[in-house]
């Protein structure tokens, strides 16, 4: 064993096997060591190679260009090395404050930083699966920054620091316990793994953030990735947009928050999904458009924006919730709702078994649907306020839940609430108390409501458009009724008057037998139809001098045309006969003669008041009181038929737009301006996943469904006959998609949904007609498949029989609307 020093400039230098070199001065370019040789550099060292075996130590001076090859070992102390590159097998450290820019470290090999030991534009990297191991350590007291990790692995420990790294292709950075990541992209396939800290981390497609225990990430940005945040760990400060895909192809959510584990102050957006497990916590959570959070343990502070959805499972609850125009949340059985104000076209619905523990405050124009067993208490602020429903009372019942804030002067000015499946025919009303209303219905069931100050307000059922209820049949006030002393304004008439009624044509006196009067105010921001406003028919709309002036009716009240009585809403046109949007509160008259007649106002044949039940909506016009027999109905005792059929009164609307067209000019269409029929239709599953169809043929879809999902959401586009196809049209459902045959597919099995063709169909499906093969939407709909997903990917195919016409124009009116 021989040792030589240096003290000058040398070249093209080998230390063969058993010898050492000590450079002690000068520069030493183009050195080799062979396996067992031994180099100490205490000067200046260029384009140097270690072969297998062989050993360098730079003391606190300069090496650069230096390979270190399978085998070799490598030691800075202090000093500074630049273009290094370990391949598979060496072995390298650095301590002391060294301090290492340019090195690359391949496949096997490995490189430890300590003791203040800084290193910069470090590549990591493998050509084979070295996935598990540690090629690259970061020590305590060291740091490293611009390091690029592609299928190898980074380790950085307590006190360790790390900044500007990207992970590609499998690469993986694994922080500590009191380590730190700063400014991290992990891209496709790549991995970071925290027990420490990280801060501003990007995570894109198929790429991941793990949160361990105690971890934290803070300010970080998911885009198509996905994050998991295991028990203890914290995620603050996150924005999260884009579906997230793994690996293998499966949609999966883009931030699952596990038992135990805390997400704060996210945002999630376009497509992206939250989960949080049970025992898990989310706070001040925004989700955005397109967006979901599936909840199965606690969130608070949570606000859901236009399109947005928040999906709270069996065993989730979330307080202080904020729903803005157009989000959405659901609750499913077993789930609990806290304290949440809904804005004007936001979205609560509550299925059976889901619990409301706090206050709903739902403002004009927004929408809950509950069931009568919900609990807690929902606050109508104004006065406008029609968007309760509450579902489970067909067969009476008792309304847990407390309504604040019911007020009115009368059922067209008062706020309304929807009980769902129950006809208003036939129905009577008690006061136990101030505070509660009992109804009892045609079949002797009774319901239960607790309303604070109901018995000073009153309570009256009316029709929610989709069961057998009644409609207003009324005049406005100033409408010329005609008698046989002439014509008499409608508000003058009283109990015992007589009036012309016309049998077969003919003209023939009829009594009076009761006048009702009742005061509205319009409902803004619901349909024209439903808002209220009274329908105007122009001076000679009907033919020459029919009427003889302008008549204003309610939407409900019918002309006689044809031999048959017609709903004026059915009729509306746009020039001759339309919505007056300039009246918002008026008093409307019934006149109700000793049998249904044919009655004239104005020059135009129309209907006299025909008790179906409303008859104490309406302060009675007389002295005297009257004691009024069983109520009528219209295929037992109406002077004419009700004809509501399109084939019948869409010749008679023809007739009329054309003759109006003629009179009057052109009006806007009153139609909407565009319409599509793509219904656009997606899934959101339990866990507020947003699925788009994997294949669209016709009118067969097909979803791929995450494992373990209980069930989806069938979401679409809406509209209503009546407004896209014409008011002639006697249907003022809001319908999604018509939907025929559904099959679920997992492995080798296959199975048919049917549930929305059964008698009581799921949530969101409208009842199934007779013989009917598909069924609508009402463009939320449930379709429980969780029988067939435990632990599998599925395929969810199914049929559209019919979907749109959808307005996608601003105005989705049905018709043109006259204003003052």
């Amino acid at each position: 064993m021989s040792e030589k020093q240096i003290y000058s400039n040398e070249n093209n230098v080998t230390v063969t096997s058993g010898n050492t070199l000590q450079i002690l001065a000068g520069t030493v370019s183009g050195l080799t060591v062979n396996n067992g040789g031994k180099v100490y550099n205490y000067s200046t060292v260029n384009n140097a190679v270690l072969q297998s075996g062989a050993n360098f130590e730079n003391d606190y001076k300069t090496t650069s260009g230096l390979t270190a090859q399978s085998g070799s070992e490598l030691t800075f102390l202090g000093g500074n090395g630049y273009n290094l590159t370990l391949q598979n097998g060496a072995y390298g450290s650095a301590i002391d404050k060294a301090v290492l820019s340019g090195v690359t470290i391949n496949d096997a090999a490995k490189l430890t930083l300590v003791n203040g030991t800084v290193a910069s534009a470090v590549t990591v990297s493998a050509s084979g699966d070295f996935t598990g191991q540690t090629a690259f350590e970061v020590g305590n007291g060291a740091s490293a920054y611009n390091v690029s990790v592609v299928n190898n692995t980074t380790l950085v420990d307590s006190g360790a620091v790390v900044s500007n790294t990207t992970l590609d292709n499998f690469g993986a950075l694994l922080v500590k316990a009191g380590g730190s990541a700063n400014v991290t992209t992990v891209g496709s396939n790549g991995q970071l793994a925290v027990a420490g800290s990280a801060t501003n981390t990007t995570v894109n497609r198929t790429g991941m953030l793990e949160i361990a225990g105690g971890g934290v990430a803070t300010q970080t940005t998911v885009l198509s990735g996905q994050v998991v945040v295991e028990s203890g760990g914290t995620l603050n400060s996150a924005t999260v947009s884009g579906a997230s895909i793994n690996g293998n192809g499966t949609s999966v959510y883009s931030v699952i928050v596990s038992g135990g584990a805390t997400m704060s102050a996210v945002t999630v957006g376009d497509w992206g999904t939250l989960q949080v497990s049970a025992g898990g916590s989310a706070i001040n959570t925004t989700v955005n458009s397109r967006g979901g959070l599936a909840l199965a343990g606690s969130a608070t502070g949570t606000t859901i924006n236009t399109s947005g959805v928040l999906d709270i499972a069996t065993g989730g609850r979330a307080d202080n919730n904020t729903i803005t125009p157009g989000g959405e949340i659901y609750v499913e059985p077993s789930a609990t709702l806290g304290d949440t104000s809904i804005a004007s076209t936001g979205i609560l619905s509550v299925a059976s078994g889901g619990t409301i523990s706090g206050v709903v405050t739902l403002q004009a124009g927004g929408s809950a649907t509950i069931w009568n067993n919900a609990g807690g208490s929902v606050v109508l602020p104004t006065d406008a306020n029609h968007g309760l429903t509450i579902s489970g009372l067909e067969n009476g019942g008792t309304v847990s839940t407390i309504i604040n804030g019911f007020t009115g002067t009368a059922p067209g000015n008062s706020d309304s609430i929807d009980l769902a499946g129950v006809s208003a025919d036939g129905v009577s009303y008690a006061y136990p108390s101030d505070d509660q209303v009992v109804v009892t219905l045609a079949n002797k069931a009774t319901i239960t409501l607790n309303i604070p100050g109901v018995k000073n307000t009153g309570f009256e059922l009316t029709s929610d458009g989709h069961g057998g209820a009644f409609g207003e049949v009324c005049f406005l006030a100033g409408s010329m009724i005609q008698t046989p002393d002439g014509d008499v304004a409608v508000e003058e008439l009283r109990q015992g008057d007589t009036v012309l009624s016309y049998v077969q044509g003919v003209a023939q006196p009829a009594s009076v037998k009761w006048t009702g009067k009742a005061h509205t105010t319009v409902r803004a921001g619901l349909h024209a139809d439903e808002a209220g406003y009274p329908v105007r028919i122009r001076k000679d709309a009907l033919s020459d001098g029919v009427p003889y002036k302008d008549l204003l009716v309610t939407p409900e009240h019918s002309l006689f045309l044809k031999g048959r009585f017609v709903p004026a809403r059915m009729l509306v046109n746009g020039t001759s006969i339309v919505y007056d949007t300039g009246i918002s509160s008026y008093d409307y008259y019934h006149v109700e003669t000793e049998q249904h007649a044919v009655i004239c106002a104005d020059g135009a044949l129309t209907e006299s008041y025909l008790d179906t039940g409303n008859r104490s909506t309406f302060h009675q016009e007389s002295t005297v009181v009257t004691l009024h027999g069983m109520r009528q109905s219209w295929e037992q005792d109406a002077a004419a038929p009700l004809c509501v059929e399109r084939s019948f009164v869409e010749l008679i609307f023809r007739e009329l737009e054309a003759r109006g067209t003629v009179l009057f000019g052109h009006a806007s269409s009153p139609l909407p301006v565009q319409v599509t029929h793509d219904p656009d239709l997606h899934l959101v599953t339990d866990k507020a996943q947003v699925l788009r169809p994997v294949r669209h043929e016709g009118g067969q879809y097909t979803f791929m469904l995450p494992p373990n999902t209980e069930h989806v959401r069938l979401i679409s586009r809406t509209s209503r006959p009546s407004d896209v196809v014409g008011p002639f049209v006697d249907d003022r459902r809001e319908l999604g998609v018509a939907i025929g045959s559904m099959t679920l597919v997992a492995g080798q099995q296959k199975q048919d949904i049917v549930a929305h063709l059964q008698p009581v169909p799921p949530q969101g499906w409208y009842a199934r007609h007779e013989d009917a093969s598909s069924v609508w939407t009402n463009g939320s709909a449930m379709v429980p498949v969780s029988d067939s997903t435990r632990g599998k990917v599925c395929l969810l195919s199914l049929t559209v029989c019919a979907a749109g016409p959808y307005a996608v124009a601003e105005d989705n009116t049905a018709t043109e609307s006259l204003s003052a």
